[in-house]
């Protein structure tokens, strides 16, 4: 018998996850954030008891937006998984003029490169661990009813036409250093970033990643709205024996039904 993982594509970086009644949102923002690229999606409804863990990987405007906090006067079982630079955003001060008590504070927790966490009680709850990030922040590796997700946040091997070659070195070794500790882990579902703005060097990270790491289904994001990569990437000589996994995304609010093998 075969279970499903439900994910919907809000946009950019930005999905929602549902696994065996817990839902998982990862880098949400409002979509006209960035004026350049402006997104329409929308975060679906749940019932107000739902366990819903929110997650935002670093405070850049792409990934993460104080509108998430409003959520929890709509969600009595929310927890919020935070990059520890974005409680510099998130003073108690502002935390009040935008009209949330100290309850607020109690459903957020503060994450740091390479740790791990229990969110939402021993056993009820879900595992988080991190990663450090190779721009800012963190990435995400969650374990929720025996199922492991991992979200790259901005995670990636970035090089750079015209940036010093000491810089784009550094990034290389510290993004293999970071997805090295995936190797020979078995991840269900893996968000990795595909970013147009690399032109030659878009496929580094991706590439580096799907060597390295066992994933069931693989959804590229950050990508700017160019969803036509996707296809370009699957269509590799060398994605050919991966490229089912690689799945398409093609626009806001897609909705995508995983099946996965009833649990390890």
């Amino acid at each position: 018998m075969k279970h499903k993982i439900k994910v919907t594509y809000i946009h950019h970086s930005a999905f929602c996850v549902e696994i065996e009644g817990n839902v998982l949102v990862f880098d949400y923002y409002k979509g006209d954030a960035v004026p350049s690229c402006a997104y329409h999606g929308k975060m679906p409804k749940f019932p107000e008891g739902t366990p819903v863990y929110v997650f935002s990987s670093h405070s850049h405007r792409d990934h993460f937006d104080r509108e998430v906090l409003s959520w929890s006067r709509h969600y009595r079982n929310i927890h919020y998984i935070f990059a520890k630079e974005i409680k510099k955003k998130l003073g108690g001060s502002l935390l009040g003029r935008l009209g949330f008590g100290e309850e607020i504070q109690k459903k957020i927790t503060y994450v740091r490169p390479g740790e791990e966490y229990e969110i939402g009680g021993e056993g009820s709850g879900i595992h988080v661990e991190t990663l450090r990030s190779t721009d800012s922040g963190v990435a995400f590796v969650t374990t929720v009813s025996g199922r492991t997700i991992y979200h790259a946040g901005d995670l990636n091997w970035w090089r750079w036409e015209g940036e010093p070659e000491a810089f784009n070195q550094a990034q290389e070794k510290e993004y293999k250093e970071q997805i090295d500790l995936l190797a020979g882990r078995k991840i269900d579902l893996a968000f990795v970033v595909l970013d147009p703005r690399q032109e030659r060097d878009k496929y580094l990270g991706i590439d580096y990643f799907v060597q390295q790491v066992s994933a069931d289904y693989i959804v590229p994001m950050h990508l700017w709205k160019h969803y036509e990569l996707i296809e370009e990437y699957r269509s590799l000589p060398q994605n050919n024996r991966i490229r089912e996994k690689i799945l398409k995304i093609e626009g806001e609010n897609q909705v995508l039904e995983l099946p996965v093998p009833n649990c390890r």
